[in-house]
């Protein structure tokens, strides 16, 4: 073409079409060069122009479901959405779907003050982390299942679970910055005298001399005798913030517990038992130290 030759010549010589010879000597015209133009890169949404409304409304009302955000930004602003296009909307602008709940009673004035206070006792717990013991107990039994599935569009998708002769057990174990330690599984609900026993025969003969063992605010964990077995130890109670569970980095790992014990469905209490006990190994030390972090007890 250098020399004077057609279009079509040159697609011939190089075995393209035509009219893609012609666009590519358009281009260096227009361009001064051949080179492809950049290609790729997200395109708009019409809702960019409505994000600031959107997620002010989020922010108002964080729990509001897809339909209903949908009707407000119709009536907010004549907008007409599909809910699907909503979520698929917020997913991409960083709003992904959650929510923690927390004791009404952690808004009183002395419930608070308590937890201003402990944050500030934190900042000296972060220094030590592999001194602190976090335990707590929780109940697990003989219906757990997944409560969620998929099935085709339009059926319902049905499960089965004890419904009126499950068995309940409680589970209790204490949390350090690199593993699980004394964990227990007892018949029945925790009162003070099982938390007694626990503390004298599973977890006092395994704390370390300077061992802080933090736990919840509640009446049957105040056992003189147990205060005693950790006193024995070198070790002692403190206890968290009253309405504090959040405050507890063990929350987090009974979360992964119950989340395996759904998936198993166990039926009798003697799978239960052998089922969190191969659940307490699957607890590394890099995921413990991390319950740790997410709570504020140790460093990132």
């Amino acid at each position: 073409m250098g020399r004077g030759g057609s279009c079509r010549e040159a697609a011939r010589v190089f075995g393209v079409s035509p009219s893609f010879v012609i666009k590519l000597m358009q281009r260096r015209r227009l361009t001064g060069s051949v080179e492809p133009a950049p290609r790729g890169g997200r395109r708009g949404s019409r809702l960019d122009a409505h994000r600031s409304f959107l997620v002010a409304a989020i922010e108002e009302k964080p729990d509001q479901t897809m339909p209903e955000l949908a009707a407000r930004l119709q009536a907010g602003r004549d907008v007409v959405a599909a809910p699907a296009v909503l979520s698929r909307y917020l997913i991409r602008i960083g709003m992904t779907q959650k929510k923690t709940f927390l004791a009404t009673e952690q808004n009183r004035p002395d419930v608070a003050l308590e937890r201003r206070l402990w944050r500030q006792r934190q900042r000296q717990m972060r220094r030590q982390p592999g001194r602190l013991i976090f335990i707590d107990e929780t109940s697990v039994k003989t219906n757990l299942v997944r409560l969620y599935g998929r099935c085709p569009k339009g059926d319902r998708l049905r499960g089965d679970t004890p419904f009126g002769k499950w068995q309940t057990q409680t589970f209790i174990a204490g949390l350090k910055v690199d593993g699980i330690i004394a964990p227990f599984v007892i018949d029945g609900a925790m009162n003070g005298a099982t938390f007694d026993a626990y503390v004298r025969t599973q977890l006092a003969p395994v704390v370390e001399l300077g061992d802080v063992v933090v736990l919840d605010n509640l009446s049957a964990h105040k056992s003189p005798r147990a205060g005693q077995a950790l006193a024995d130890r070198g070790a002692w109670f403190l206890f968290l913030p009253r309405h504090s569970p959040d405050l507890n980095p063990i929350e987090m790992a009974f979360a992964k517990l119950k989340s395996h014990l759904r998936a198993g469905a166990h039926r009798t209490i003697d799978a239960l038992w052998q089922a969190i006990g191969s659940i307490c190994d699957l607890y590394s030390p890099d995921e413990c130290r991390n319950y740790f972090t997410a709570a504020g007890y140790a460093h990132e």
